[in-house]
């Protein structure tokens, strides 16, 4: 608990038997209450690591129903659970969990009711090993993200994410999609609905067992973002109505 509010860590997985335990040992139980792993049908022993670790909770994909699907049971879960807050954390060690007191607290407080780790503010991204590239890509996309939806973030694309309760009852992300661009229809939907992202920095590492997607479904990524930051800048003149933008419930799908 944190201030009275259930804390429920979610870890979307795949392929992460060799960077699970590096994770799950930083997670701060003084505050945590519950952890979900849901493995998207992972072709190494991520599952038998899991339950050697005592992971409470942990949901298995019968098939591979890719990132936007993963996290859409992950946070499932955590609502059933009844979750307060609810932390994304990749189970890859990309990003610390030392940083969970801050995220929660940011929310518990009632500061922002989602917060984001950015490895775009201070120096943390070139630092920790993010290949140029991917930098140069990041500005770029956030950029045209934050011109067309009127906002300031510093980064769109981290996988560190914290929501209240609020907002996954209000959004409905069981209608996005299944693959990469889901984390950006959910930013589409947070702003949408009129709630307010905060932003703490966050260093991060780039190693061979972390997961990164290759060149191709990177711009197959880039592209997909710059159609969501169309879509809403286009339903917020009135010109088009997108279905995940139509300020449904977030209601199970």
């Amino acid at each position: 608990m944190i201030l009275g509010k259930k804390l429920v860590i979610v870890l979307p997985a795949y392929n992460a038997a060799q960077t699970i335990e590096r994770t799950y040992k930083e997670i701060p139980f003084d505050i945590v209450d519950e952890v979900v792993m849901v493995d998207d049908f992972s072709k190494d022993n991520t599952v038998t690591v899991a339950k050697n670790l005592g992971i409470q909770h942990i949901v298995q994909h019968e098939q591979n129903k890719g990132y936007g699907g993963n996290q859409k049971s992950c946070y499932n879960k955590a609502r059933e659970l009844g979750a307060d807050i609810v932390i994304m954390l990749h189970p890859d060690y990309q990003y610390t969990p030392k940083l969970i007191h801050s995220m929660a607290y940011v929310i518990a407080q009632g500061l922002y009711p989602v917060v984001f780790a950015s490895r775009i503010l201070g120096k943390g991204a070139l630092k920790g090993g993010m290949p140029w590239y991917k930098y140069v890509a990041n500005r770029l996309l956030t950029l045209f993200q934050n011109i067309l939806m009127s906002q300031k973030l510093s980064e769109y694309h981290t996988g560190y994410r914290a929501f209240s309760k609020e907002v996954l009852e209000k959004v409905n992300y069981n209608c996005l999609s299944d693959d990469f661009v889901f984390d950006n229809q959910m930013v589409a939907q947070v702003f949408y609905e009129g709630f307010e992202i905060g932003e703490i920095t966050c260093p991060t590492k780039y190693f061979e067992e972390a997961s990164s997607i290759n060149l191709k479904r990177s711009a197959i990524y880039g592209l997909g973002v710059i159609w969501v930051s169309i879509q809403y800048r286009l339903n917020k003149w009135g010109i088009i109505q997108s279905h995940y933008l139509a300020g449904s419930t977030g209601r199970r799908s």
